[in-house]
């Protein structure tokens, strides 16, 4: 085909994508959380210390340090509400990319959906392991290459409240879903995906610091180029396959995370 067919067929497919966007036959449906002081975010016991949470200072507000404008500063950590786990943030990805070198190719691609949420709705404890990515497969075909596994287990129907959503028992030990050490091992070192995708507070199970390596999740995916993001919701409305996901992080320099907007594009 000549370069100028080529084109042709380009300008069409995106011509026609922004035809069903502004039809509705493709829906943009916001998988983030809204990210505010009472967004509820990872707590780590001591002697770990914890980022800062979320909040507006005021600067100005139409009045005399800005008579025309409101504007304000930003407090926040890079891994506050639904935001983006680059390499750089775990030890075995200290080598890595920082937020800013991660490639916007990378951001953007196929999500596929497992469904798991009567398996933790039996089991806050709930592990993902490579046979349920099996039969998922089985069903739907393989794991797309550069493609991003969005895990649903219901667990941003707690998000409104923080402590169901950090679900800690008495002793202060969090209880959420996550991934066996095989499966995060297979994900990290086999799987076509650029990452995977959590309605949880973090990639890793709540109990995961007692797992070998700790925080397999972290360990196997940061360590091997690939991503995680977290705190999603509406994962629901989104079909098993045939979503396209985009994550905007912002682009700091050194950044080992950041909060994100997360969408999908999917064929209403």
């Amino acid at each position: 085909m000549e370069l100028s067919a080529v084109n042709d067929v380009h300008q069409a497919g995106m011509a026609g994508l922004l035809a069903d966007l502004a039809t509705g036959r493709t829906a943009v449906v916001d998988l983030t959380t809204p990210l505010s002081a009472s967004t509820p975010t990872l707590e780590l016991p001591e002697p770990f210390a914890n980022l800062i949470d979320f909040s507006l200072e005021e600067v100005s507000a139409y009045n005399a340090p800005g008579p025309y404008w409101k504007h304000h500063n930003i407090h926040t950590g890079e891994h506050i509400g639904t935001h983006l786990d680059a390499p750089i943030h775990w030890a075995t990805g200290r080598a890595g990319k920082d937020v800013a070198s991660i490639e916007p190719g990378r951001l953007l691609g196929p999500a596929v959906v497992l469904d798991v949420t009567a398996e933790a709705a039996a089991d806050p404890d709930f592990l993902v392991d490579v046979q349920h990515i099996g039969a998922w497969e089985s069903a739907h075909g393989v794991l797309p290459e550069g493609g991003w596994l969005l895990v649903r287990t219901g667990w941003e129907n707690r998000s409104q409240d923080r402590g169901r959503f950090l679900n800690k028992d008495a002793q202060g030990h969090p209880h959420s879903p996550g991934f066996t050490v095989e499966c995060a091992q297979w994900i990290g070192e086999e799987s076509p995906l650029s990452g995977v995708g959590v309605e949880t507070v973090g990639i890793d199970a709540g109990a995961a610091g007692g797992q070998q390596p700790p925080f397999p999740a972290h360990h196997f995916l940061l360590g091997n180029d690939k991503y995680g993001i977290t705190s999603l919701r509406n994962v629901a409305q989104l079909p098993p396959v045939g979503a396209v996901l985009i994550v905007a992080p912002l682009p700091i320099v050194g950044g080992t995370g950041s909060p994100a907007r997360v969408l999908a594009l999917v064929n209403a």
